[in-house]
């Protein structure tokens, strides 16, 4: 008997696993990635000469492919440019079903930001990913799972927010997860950017405000050494563990990092005097040095020539 090694075996699997795309109009020509739901694969459409990325499972489940119709169908409700589109679902030979999307070219925002990006890019950063998810929420959308391997940064600069396959839709009752992973105690999200009362598994209590704490958590990581008690006061806010005591939305939690940006004020930061003048005069240090340095002159004139 022929003993395989490692390599050999994970080929075999990756080819066990392939999907075949015979009976459809797509082209393997790569892989893209894969999580715990299945595989995406890079392919060409071959009618529109394309390519998109195809997301399919790794094996038939018919309680997961429930939960990857259903993120197909949420996603393809979310027409915004920080979401990946849906352009097709169909099914395969061996009963497994598969959707295709937009391909993203770039690199996660971890990797992104694993070199030295200035605060002010990785703020506008953030603000794009708020944005998106503001866009989903107004869909009736929770995301559930937002931290930076779920977010990706285009070739272009596009920022995209990805991975669907925790959506919670609010006022229908409908969830991605099967229904059998949906109880009361079930945890889902990731441990550090999940809100408490994800963590506790209070699956029913989970909504925007989930997600408000989620990007707090993100945040705080983007905005990691950086000692502005501001902006420390706004992720604070978005973190704070009774959901009432968080922004009440997205919009409002974006506003106050825009404010941040712009040199103004932010809700979540009650500014002393002195504060709230070394913020003034940061604001408008340009004019303030102009001022100066009139004043300086005119005091040098004053002492040569006594006028």
């Amino acid at each position: 008997m022929t003993r395989l090694d490692d390599r050999a075996l994970e080929r075999l699997r990756a080819a066990v696993r392939e999907p075949d795309l015979s009976q459809t109009k797509y082209r393997l020509t790569g892989v893209a990635g894969s999580g715990g739901m299945g595989t995406v694969y890079i392919v060409e459409d071959t009618e529109l000469r394309r390519r998109v990325a195809l997301k399919v499972l790794d094996a038939p489940d018919a309680g997961v492919e429930a939960r990857l119709r259903r993120e197909a169908q949420v996603l393809a409700r979310l027409e915004h440019p920080g979401i990946a589109p849906v352009h097709d679902i169909g099914g395969l030979p061996d009963g497994r079903v598969f959707y295709t999307m937009k391909w993203v070219q770039g690199e996660r925002l971890d990797a992104r930001l694993s070199r030295p990006v200035p605060l002010a890019e990785r703020l506008r950063l953030f603000l794009r990913i708020a944005d998106a998810v503001a866009f989903a929420h107004a869909q009736g959308v929770v995301h559930r799972d937002l931290k930076p391997e779920n977010v990706m940064v285009g070739a272009f600069g596009e920022v995209l927010v990805m991975d669907w396959g925790l959506a919670k839709v609010v006022g229908d009752g409908a969830d991605l997860v099967p229904t059998r992973k949906t109880a009361e105690s079930a945890v889902l999200g990731t441990a550090g950017f999940m809100a408490p009362e994800q963590a506790a598994g209070e699956s029913a209590r989970v909504d925007a405000r989930s997600d408000v704490y989620s990007l707090g958590a993100m945040l705080q990581w983007m905005a990691t050494g950086e000692g502005v008690p501001a902006l420390r006061a706004i992720w604070r806010k978005a973190m704070a563990a009774p959901r009432e005591g968080r922004y009440p939305d997205v919009g409002a939690f974006a506003a106050d990092v825009t404010r941040f940006l712009d040199g103004a004020a932010v809700s979540a930061y009650p500014e002393t005097l002195l504060h709230r003048a070394l913020r003034v005069a940061k604001r408008h240090r340009v004019a303030l040095g102009i001022v100066a340095a009139y004043l300086a002159g005119r005091s040098l004139i004053f002492l040569f020539t006594g006028r």
